[in-house]
């Protein structure tokens, strides 16, 4: 199995400190509109910079027909297309994907067959503006890290005794 097409889009200089600020995040689909596909078997993924203030397209990948049929083989390459993203929206991923997707720092996310990824783009906006959560706090410290750790912070607070 190899990848029968690879898309990666090239931005603009202005945008480019922007995008770095910004998560990566990629979706399993074939129409690159809903997220349509298990992770071992997908057919395609379409990936996004993902920012508080907007998304970019930033890469469309392809493969040929796969059957979901255990073969670790198949694994290889499709993870490897997804090195620098933070996470990946899928129907389902088999234990042997998780275990390999964790372990090199991106979260699998499962969701509903048909789930609009405009919408799940929306929704990470929205977290990211009102205070992100779980693996995306720590995809964003990653990112943007601040100067002092939390345990920091309470250090320098006032306590009350």
């Amino acid at each position: 199995m190899s990848v029968l097409r690879r898309l990666r889009l090239v931005r603009p200089a202005d945008q480019e400190a922007v995008m770095n600020q910004a998560v990566k995040v990629a979706f399993a689909t074939t129409d690159s509109k809903t997220v349509n596909q298990h992770f071992g078997s997908a057919k395609g993924f379409v990936t996004y910079a993902v920012g508080a203030d907007g998304a970019s397209q930033i890469e469309i990948s392809e493969f040929g027909v796969l059957a979901q049929d255990g073969n670790e083989d198949k694994l290889d390459e499709k993870i490897a297309l997804l090195e620098g993203c933070e996470a990946v929206y899928c129907q389902a991923a088999g234990p042997s994907a998780v275990k390999r997707l964790l372990s090199m720092g991106v979260q699998p996310i499962k969701v509903s067959e048909g789930a609009c990824i405009a919408s799940i783009i929306t929704d990470l906006q929205a977290e990211m503006t009102a205070g992100a959560t779980g693996w995306l706090a720590k995809a964003m410290e990653k990112k943007n890290p601040t100067s002092m750790s939390r345990f920091d912070e309470m250090a320098d607070e006032a306590w009350d005794e």
